[in-house]
């Protein structure tokens, strides 16, 4: 008996391990979400904004490793979901995003709210085609997530609303694979010239990044044997963080000046899983090897001596055993001294005096990882909340940390920790947002509450975009056009119906976290902090210096004055 496309469709989801849908219903999208609706297997996850739905389906797919969805209906519906799609093919997330369409006659016409989608998403996916015929539709869809899954990024599958409603004789259709994991190394030959350039380095410093997942173990082997200090890129903290005798921290420009001197001073660096975009912070002198599994990625972002293409862990199980391990380890000990020096200034950062207001944004960072879950997802909105969340939460194998790393797109975080809490109820789920990011997408607070999802937000709220601010600073310009004038967003959630709490006076912070972590439901901790923290690089640039030297000249002589007055109490007295 023939059947609807829709039902086709949702069936081929469902058998593929598809349990929700995320997204705002439609006109376009309608004959989906009735089938859904019908069917007990998956749920249609309602957001305010499909944009949002995109960032949601990225992070589930980020945290499960499996193919998450979401739709949009036809022309402003399905354009929403760009940018959330960009980040989630940018951070290679396996996502299918459903592009609904108008009327299949009216295509071409000029029609009401008609877009071209195959052009539209073309730079954020793998696979955007349009299904025009009822039978066509079960290959189209079966390729659009085969893509995802195997190329781990964006698939998208363009249906017009009366497509899905037309009779199918196709079956529901079986992929045939839902991982893909393949064995992937380097030939012997290529390993052994790493293992002479390797074996003839005095001072090997490790690179990491987020192509590390899954091979911990073999890392810190390989560090133990070249006595390698390791270095992680920011997507990588989650994976080399933890229980590594020879983490130095991170570099770049959110980074520390322990992995930017890591970095700068080894003779051999072996890059690992990581396309870390910064030209300035790698080595200039140093033999660089780089191991990716994507070959188009080797030597985009500095020179390389040797490029191996191949996955992280099954490249270092046979590389290691090819290595001499190594007797002196006084670079290496230079290097974890270095981390600790560094470290202890960063921790001194991070406090609280009671009475002394502003509060630190560091020291809001330090309580919400002391009081997290062990196995605590954290979520991070771009500019400040990013920094912070870098310094001081601490990963250990079981904490997961997500945010917008590659697209650097604002109002990341809430999405984002939609998509995680419907995909593990049971866990604690905590946003680090900044009040611009959270404002940008506000309604998603409303998604919160209609879904029940326990979600704990922290908004960092300094009245300002101060990413921007600071990178005003640093090219030696007055800040403008960074005033954020923001609601009481403690009183805003509560009149949703959502706990909220609003702390002005670091004595109150740790008591506030605790009861908001303890809530059973969403809850909002908004902590009024300090708009003129600076974040200092791991390393600062003679036009750095001059540019701030300028800024604080501009500032005096347009009557801003006292701000480079507070600035100066702020970060030169604690």
């Amino acid at each position: 008996m023939a059947r609807k496309v829709a039902e086709v469709f949702v069936d081929t989801l469902v058998q593929a391990g598809v349990t929700r849908v995320y997204g705002v219903v439609g006109d376009s999208l309608n004959g989906l979400t009735n089938t859904i609706r019908q069917n007990k297997a998956i749920e249609w996850l309602h957001v305010r904004n499909e944009e949002a739905g995109a960032f949601a389906a990225g992070a589930e797919a980020h945290v499960t490793g499996k193919l998450a969805v979401c739709a949009g209906s036809c022309g402003p519906g399905n354009m929403h979901l760009i940018n959330g799609l960009y980040d989630c093919h940018r951070s290679r997330v396996p996502v299918l995003a459903i592009a609904a369409q108008v009327p299949s006659q009216e295509i071409g016409s000029g029609y009401f709210q008609e877009t071209h989608p195959e052009h539209l998403f073309k730079d954020c996916s793998y696979y955007c085609e349009m299904v025009s015929q009822a039978d066509q539709m079960p290959r189209v869809l079966g390729i659009a997530m085969r893509t995802a899954i195997a190329k781990r990024g964006v698939a998208v599958v363009v249906i017009p609303g009366d497509v899905l409603a037309r009779e199918c004789s196709a079956a529901t259709l079986a992929l045939g694979i839902h991982d893909s994991a393949p064995l992937i190394r380097p030939s012997d030959n290529e390993l052994h010239q790493a293992a002479d350039l390797l074996n003839g380095a005095q001072k090997v410093t490790i690179l990491g990044g987020a192509g590390c997942e899954g091979a911990h173990g073999e890392l810190v082997a390989l560090a133990a044997r070249l006595k390698a200090p390791i270095v992680h890129a920011l997507r990588g903290k989650e994976f080399i963080e933890y229980d590594n005798p020879y983490d130095v921290g991170m570099t770049g420009l959110l980074g520390f000046s322990s992995g930017y001197h890591a970095m700068m001073n080894c003779d051999a660096l072996l890059m690992l899983g990581t396309d870390f975009p910064y030209p300035q912070f790698y080595p200039k002198k140093a033999k660089i090897l780089q191991v990716d599994l994507r070959g188009e990625q080797i030597g985009r972002r500095t020179p390389v001596d040797l490029g191996l293409i191949g996955n992280v862990k099954d490249t270092l199980d046979a590389l290691t055993p090819l290595l001499q391990e190594k007797k002196d380890r006084s670079y290496l000990d230079i290097c974890l001294d270095h981390y600790k020096q560094t470290r202890k200034g960063l921790d001194d950062l991070a406090t609280g005096e009671p009475g002394r207001t502003p509060i630190h944004p560091q020291f809001v960072a330090k309580v919400v990882d002391e009081l997290a879950a062990d196995d605590a997802v954290f979520t991070c909105d771009v500019g400040t909340p990013t920094i912070w969340a870098a310094r001081y939460l601490h990963m250990n194998g079981r904490r997961r940390l997500l945010g917008s790393f590659i697209h650097g797109s604002m109002a990341n975080a809430l999405p984002q920790a939609i998509g995680v809490q419907a995909s593990h109820p049971g866990r604690q789920v905590i946003s680090l947002s900044g009040d611009g990011g959270l404002a940008m997408l506000l309604g998603e607070v409303l998604t919160l509450r209609q879904l029940k999802a326990p979600v704990k937000i922290v908004v960092f709220n300094n009245s300002s975009l101060g990413f921007v601010e600071l990178e005003m600073k640093a090219a030696g310009l007055v800040d403008y056009g960074t005033d954020l004038v923001n609601p009481n967003f403690a009183q805003l959630a509560e009149s949703a119906g959502i706990f909220g709490v609003r702390v002005e006076k670091p004595e109150d912070l740790r008591s506030a976290v605790s009861r908001a972590f303890e809530h059973d439901g969403p809850a909002l901790i908004e902590v009024i902090v300090n708009r003129q923290e600076l974040s200092m690089p791991p390393s600062i640039t003679a036009e750095q210096a001059l540019g701030f030297s300028l800024y604080m000249v501009r500032a005096v002589f347009s009557g801003r004055g006292d701000e480079v007055i507070d600035l100066a109490k702020t970060n030169l007295i604690r």
